[in-house]
């Protein structure tokens, strides 16, 4: 590819993708010429169009810009949730543009910075808005590419400076292996993309071929127990980086911070759940390799708000707590349900779920079912199908028979506000990767109208 510089026209398909519209974002603050395409406007879309990108909703060859008709200074960009019927990939591909998928624009912009690098199948996003908001609350020179929107920013994107870049590393169609870091983590190694792997023993080679990119071990942090070389990280279990003397006050952790040189105490972290803590554990060992210095770590942590739709209250009164959630695998709901019962253990708690993509509902079923008859009523939506095409059989009425708990129903989206309202439990939960986030704010509408 060349260089970053040299090319002034980028075209995003697939803009409104969480990852693709911050690279975008990127470009337009380098002074290109930014444009994309989209299925759909978003929250996110129409930001960018507030920000002068130009974003088109139709796959039609005729919306393009007159700009990217030059090939020479042109490059397009492309995810790969983009199915392969798509007109305007297709009349590229055909017109020999020089067309990458966006890790590998990902991994070019990086390649002269100090590139800080999350991976994990379980907390990418967390870890690295909190590294991000580590580094800029610290005046560090970062740049951070998110894959959500962090509540300190309302944005997916940090702009203090070039020299430094957090991105995260995406396992999904291996693209992690395109980029070139300095310093870098692994939250988790759970069989998940089982589409794109086959097996989960295919996804921990995959991790150990990324882990293999950084210069030296020392600079690769790992949950204490997966089968990786570097300096390990725990939650109230002996680690090179370790959250020690962990407790509750005011709805936030206090902890200690041991690292292999020093304990730092009493840092305050507001994000519930032992899941979130190690996140915040590993972007501060990060952080630390980094040479952030330490003293200014504990107020940069506490003044961390969050990533919307990461554990965030919508609402939260005496007689209810609506919270809404991404999480998407097993593992994630059952990180989600030990979170909700340390801050609420004496409430009632419905969880409504979106399921995403049939693969993963068939690949995960017992585990889906078993995370979820965990919650004490279960509303089910039918299945995101994202980029895929429905499997036979594999519904969310077959997810649902395998669910235990009794208190159990599928439902649609329209009946979904009411259906919610008239549960008696306090606690209730909106789960899931899908579109289920834009109904989070018609059901607060109408839970926030209670007499």
């Amino acid at each position: 590819m060349e260089q970053v510089k040299n090319i002034q026209t980028f075209y995003f398909i697939g803009i409104g993708g969480i990852g693709m519209s911050a690279l975008a974002r990127y470009c337009k603050l380098l002074g290109k010429d930014v444009y994309g395409y989209d299925k759909t406007p978003s929250e996110l879309t129409e930001t960018l169009l507030e920000e002068g990108i130009g974003v088109t909703y139709t796959d039609v060859v005729s919306t393009l810009p007159e700009a990217i008709h030059n090939k020479e200074n042109s490059l397009v960009v492309y995810t790969p949730a983009i199915p392969k019927s798509n007109a305007i990939l297709s009349y590229f591909l055909s017109e020999n543009y020089p067309v990458v998928k966006r890790a590998a624009l990902l991994g070019e912009v990086t390649k002269n910075t100090t590139c800080l690098a999350v991976a994990g199948t379980h907390g990418k996003t967390t870890t690295s808005a909190i590294l991000g908001h580590l580094l800029a609350a610290c005046n560090m020179p970062v740049t951070a590419f998110l894959g959500g929107i962090a509540e300190n920013y309302n944005s997916n994107f940090i702009s203090k400076g070039t020299e430094i870049t957090v991105v995260e590393a995406d396992e999904f169609d291996r693209s992690f292996l395109t980029l070139s870091p300095d310093i870098a983590c692994v939250t988790s190694m759970d069989a998940d993309h089982l589409d794109i792997y086959g097996d989960s023993s295919t996804i921990e080679d995959a991790f150990r071929s990324f882990s293999k990119l950084l210069p030296k071990k020392e600079n690769l942090l790992f949950k204490k127990g997966l089968p990786l070389e570097g300096q390990t990280v725990a939650v109230e279990e002996v680690a090179d980086f370790e959250a020690q003397n962990v407790r509750i006050e005011n709805g936030s952790y206090l902890f200690d911070l041991k690292t292999p040189h020093e304990t730092i105490k009493d840092l305050v972290f507001h994000l519930p759940g032992h899941h979130n803590l190690h996140n915040a554990v590993t972007a501060l060992g990060m952080a630390i390799l980094s040479g952030i210095p330490t003293p200014s770590l504990p107020k940069a942590l506490q003044t961390f708000k969050g990533v919307q739709r990461r554990f965030s209250y919508r609402i939260r009164r005496n007689d209810l707590v609506l919270i809404d959630d991404y999480a998407h695998h097993p593992t994630e709901i059952n990180a989600l349900y030990q979170a909700v019962s340390e801050m609420y253990p004496n409430d009632r708690k419905l969880i409504v779920f979106q399921p995403h993509l049939f693969s993963r509902t068939r690949d995960f079923g017992e585990g889906f079912a078993k995370s979820l008859s965990r919650f004490d009523e279960v509303l089910l939506l039918d299945i995101y199908p994202a980029r895929e095409e429905p499997i036979e059989g594999i519904t969310s009425q077959w997810l649902l028979d395998r669910i235990s708990e009794d208190k159990k129903q599928l439902v649609s989206k329209a009946e979904l506000p009411a259906v919610v309202k008239r549960s008696d439990c306090r606690i209730k939960l909106i789960v899931g990767a899908g579109d289920i986030g834009a109904e989070v704010q018609a059901i607060t509408k109408f839970l926030d109208h209670e007499d």
